[in-house]
């Protein structure tokens, strides 16, 4: 009897193991598709600037109505752009538990990217009608549509464990994580539920609530704080004492911010070129009947167009390039790093939106001012936060930043000059057209022309300045026991001269 149940069991294992190495056989890594969902995710996120680098405007319409109608769409674009990176965070989240894919996870993901494309839509029909509820009753849609497709990987892939990342199928609370991460999923998607049954009768809200998935994950962990200050810390219960393997409210991976930063990068520079091919190609009849069959003085016509494109290539890349500078000294990205990186993100998505207000300049020069602002507001609030993030990692800078950057460090002065060279250039501009406003269009192409170069030389000018400072702390009366540890801080505040 006992042999018997011996074989059983032996035919039981056999078939367990044969099972899961069936289901192993079907299953493939989930590095492509997380690439691919990146990629579509910062697409959709930048391609929501569109609608409103497409406002017509014509040269008399330039008053305080069309400004104001300016201003609420690029305050909507900044509310979806970043709703649409809170699906990216709830995506990654999601993907931090699910280690592994199959052919019906990865049609789930499919189907949760398709639901993602229609946002720009929905979003033109508010920026286009902003006073008739039906874009925003139809973007809180997609919403929680994209997170009840979220949901439903979610629970497939807790139906079949050996999708799990390993140390969630070992973990003891599979159940607890599995409500933790529909926690997390869902509830942006309930908010959207709320703001739709609101906009049927009051709009308004909708907005308001749309607005708090944005800031909600900040909010909890606010409120949590203040709880556990009033009342005290709680002790954990017995069920929680093991909770994650994988801690959910963790800082995202440098690696996926960078990848989602690059991807938006990569797009805004793309969006400028397929203006240039939409708008600066001249039509065969005018170039017949205007330029007589020359194509050359055709082209020569849509001169300042050009000079616009390379100025904000120009940007755009250099901010990248301060971007990719930040973070190669980056160890740890903390999540208010990560909340300043995807602001910083919103404003260089507005770049388009600064490029159509700068190639304006020739077709509409008496409101040039005006344009002239809106870009140097964009490009000022686009690097502030990059400055931002640096100023925040510094605040624990022996856990996020490189030696190199911290202070003291040999970089540290150049990094910090590296990241406030647009901040300063864009307000110094914004500055010179309120005084010297006749000559706003030139004050902003030598902004765009000077910056570059100042890149060029930026080691050297830092060097020159910290060679200054010297000079100016020596003739300054000092005391002896400051002279031995002078020479200690001077090599650490000095650059590299490699």
């Amino acid at each position: 009897m006992s042999r018997l149940q011996t074989e059983e069991q032996a035919v039981d294992s056999e078939g367990d193991s044969s099972l899961h190495r069936r289901n192993e056989e079907g299953t493939q890594s989930s590095h492509r598709m997380l690439g691919f969902s990146d990629a579509l995710l910062s697409i959709i996120a930048t391609v929501m600037i569109l609608p409103v680098t497409h406002t017509e405007i014509s040269p008399e319409q330039f008053d305080k109505s069309i400004q104001k109608l300016l201003a609420t769409r690029i305050a909507v674009y900044l509310m979806t752009f970043l709703i649409v990176t809170v699906a990216w965070t709830a995506h990654t989240r999601l993907f931090q538990v699910v280690g592994k894919i199959d052919d019906t996870l990865a049609l789930l993901n499919l189907a949760c990217m398709m639901t993602i494309t229609l946002l720009p839509y929905t979003f033109s029909l508010m920026v286009t009608f902003p006073d008739v509820p039906l874009g925003i009753f139809l973007f809180c849609v997609c919403v929680i549509a994209i997170g009840s497709v979220q949901a439903m990987i979610v629970g497939y892939a807790f139906h079949f464990p050996h999708l799990l990342n390993p140390q969630i199928q070992c973990s003891t609370h599979r159940d607890l994580s599995r409500r933790h991460i529909l926690h997390l999923v869902l509830r942006g998607p309930a908010l959207c539920f709320v703001a739709a049954v609101f906009s049927l009768f009051f709009f308004p809200l909708s907005y308001l609530l749309m607005v708090t998935v944005i800031f909600l994950p900040h909010i909890s962990k606010a409120t949590t704080w203040c709880k556990d200050k009033l009342m005290g810390q709680r002790e954990s219960p017995a069920h929680d004492m093991e909770p994650f393997s994988i801690d959910l409210h963790a800082p995202l991976s440098k690696e996926r911010v960078e990848a989602f930063s690059d991807g938006v990068y990569a797009i805004v520079a793309t969006l400028l070129i397929l203006d240039i091919c939409e708008d600066n190609v001249p039509d065969p009849k005018d170039v017949q009947e205007k330029f007589s069959g020359s194509l050359v003085a055709a082209l020569g016509a849509y001169g300042p167009q050009f000079l616009a494109y390379f100025g904000s290539f120009a940007t755009v890349g250099l901010l990248w390039f301060a971007h990719h500078s930040l973070f190669l000294h980056v160890r740890k990205a903390t999540q208010t790093m990560g909340l300043l990186n995807i602001l910083s993100l919103a404003f260089v998505g507005g770049l388009p939106l600064a490029y159509q207000q700068t190639s304006a300049f020739a077709r509409q020069p008496h409101d040039e001012l005006e344009r002239v602002r809106v870009s140097c507001a964009i490009i000022f609030f686009a690097s502030i936060f990059q400055f931002a993030i640096w100023t925040t990692a510094l605040l624990h800078q022996t856990e996020t930043l490189q030696p190199a950057v911290q202070f003291g460090g040999q970089e540290h002065a150049f990094m910090f000059a590296k990241l406030a060279l647009y901040p300063c250039a864009s307000l110094l501009a914004f500055a010179a057209t309120c005084l010297l406003s006749r000559f706003s269009t030139a004050i902003f192409h030598l902004m765009q022309i000077s910056v570059p170069f100042a890149f060029l030389l930026l080691r050297l000018l830092v060097r020159l300045a910290l060679a200054g400072l010297q000079v100016l702390r020596g003739l300054w009366p000092h005391h002896p026991q400051q002279d031995q540890s002078e020479p200690e801080a001077q090599s650490q505040l000095l650059p590299d001269p490699c």
